[in-house]
């Protein structure tokens, strides 16, 4: 294993270890997966196992042309979190796992934010 996959295996480790640990009231996760032309949202149970709703920019639903800048994130985000308030969902925790906060993940929080989501 390279120097750089250790290190964003850590971060990920990291992330994954306050989540959990600021997760006290057992909320939903929000979590992200960012791809070189995709990026990847789903809301996750972890008490029950089941991923309570999910949506990407490769889904049917999905109304853009170009799925890798930062408008189709925030997209990903507003429907996503349209998604999660039909199911009864409204407080969330961001797991943004071994990405940074910036960019295109960054524009999703503020999506599911803008959405009517809390976290």
């Amino acid at each position: 294993m390279d120097r750089l996959s250790k290190l964003s295996l850590k971060r990920k480790e990291r992330n994954r270890w306050n989540v959990k640990e600021t997760n006290k009231e057992n909320r939903p996760r929000l979590s992200v997966y960012r791809s070189t032309t995709h990026i990847y949202a789903q809301i996750i149970d972890d008490i029950k196992g089941e991923t309570v709703c999910a949506f990407s920019t490769k889904s049917k639903d999905f109304k853009g042309t170009k799925t890798w800048n930062i408008e189709a994130a925030e997209t990903v985000g507003e429907t996503i979190a349209k998604l999660a308030l039909a199911k009864n969902v409204k407080d969330v925790v961001f797991d943004r796992g071994e990405y940074y906060y910036h960019g295109r993940v960054k524009a999703l929080a503020d999506g599911a934010r803008k959405g009517g989501l809390n976290f």
